[in-house]
């Protein structure tokens, strides 16, 4: 049987950069080797894309410590097929599908998703107004409102109007603690608890650094619960799972930090009937915000059995702590088979 060249992106200029590393080490070495032939593309934090030997470690130091030695390389069209143009030594090798292993802006939010489609490359994960609209908070958020699924109050405002909104007009509208998030931005990155003015000064100096547009979503008090989402027309939710953080939130320093961060419980202690609940509400969050291939749904319980949706990673983390591959792995899909059904689910369209 003929190999797939299967191009594995990763890296990128998100504030991201670093887990995109974790990540496609682990899916680089669970690909089967005898029915995909590898090519590997490393984007730096620059943007420059470097060809990579597809037997190359994958580890950010290495990688960045031996640059110079790696040739540059880019997307042409030939034939009306996407193909990878090698500057140095002038070769071509056709693409037929592509794993972009990306989180955060420049690679999750529908950019790279749109430059492989203007090259015809096929690509795992959702399309580009799924990813575009997932990566963007507040834009999630008012959707989810539109279908009727329950999130938490929010606000949301730009660098420049923030002379609007002072910190006993936030409080009135969405009380105390309330969180303050950049709108574009994943793992947790600039996201901070508000307790008092201090706290919400400083909050905004760091989120502001990431994006300039922010959310404030009020404290919804519940269990968090993740659910994996997997299919394109024919869709399926995995066990649920549920974070129990060390920080008084699943923090950035909870997911990839400290050494004894968040417990990461698969399958999560739940009844039948919530089970059932938290899949329904997770497919359904998946179908309304044009989700395809997997993504990731972050869910809060309450005591009261009401689900609250707090976001969509449409390019949920494959590190060896990350619970989408978790809750697959205990729903009965390997690691190992679940990478081939996400590129064939890619194929498929």
């Amino acid at each position: 049987m003929k190999k797939i060249n299967l191009l594995v992106a990763f890296g990128g200029q998100s504030s991201e950069h670093s887990i995109s590393v974790f990540s496609a080490n682990n899916i680089i070495k669970a690909i089967d080797k005898k029915k995909y032939n590898l090519i590997l593309v490393y984007i730096d934090k620059s943007g420059t894309w470097y060809n990579l030997p597809n037997n190359y470690e994958i580890n950010e130091k290495l990688i960045e410590k031996n640059l110079k030695q790696f040739h540059n390389t880019y997307l042409i069209l030939k034939n009306k097929k996407g193909v990878l143009f090698d500057i140095q030594t002038k070769t071509m090798v056709r693409i037929d599908v592509c794993f972009p292993i990306f989180h955060g802006l420049k690679g999750e939010d529908g950019s790279i998703q749109g430059l492989l489609k203007l090259y015809g490359i096929k690509f795992v994960g959702s399309d580009v107004l799924g990813s575009c609209i997932n990566m963007d908070k507040v834009i999630e958020k008012r959707l989810f409102k539109e279908a009727n699924i329950k999130t938490a109050e929010f606000l949301s405002f730009r660098k420049h109007e923030i002379k609007d909104w002072s910190f006993e007009k936030i409080k009135k509208i969405l009380n105390l603690p309330f969180f303050v998030k950049p709108a574009n931005t994943g793992s947790s990155v600039g996201i901070n608890k508000i307790h008092n003015k201090k706290e919400f000064e400083n909050s905004l100096k760091e989120a502001f650094k990431y994006e300039a547009k922010i959310i404030l979503e009020k404290e919804v008090k519940g269990r968090e619960i993740e659910c994996s989402v997997l299919g394109n027309n024919v869709i399926k939710a995995s066990l649920p799972g549920e974070i129990i953080p060390e920080d008084e939130f699943y923090s950035y320093a909870d997911k990839y930090v400290k050494a004894n961060g968040a417990q990461l419980i698969a399958p999560a202690k739940l009844t039948t009937s919530q089970i059932k609940k938290i899949q329904d509400v997770a497919l359904e969050a998946y179908k309304s915000l044009e989700c395809r291939g997997f993504a990731r749904v972050d869910m809060f319980l309450t005591p009261n059995n009401d689900i609250y949706v707090n976001e969509i990673n449409t390019i949920p983390g494959f590190t060896n702590i990350s619970m989408f591959p978790k809750l697959w792995g205990v729903s009965g899909l390997s690691y190992v088979d679940l990478i081939d059904k996400l590129i064939q689910l890619a194929l498929e369209v």
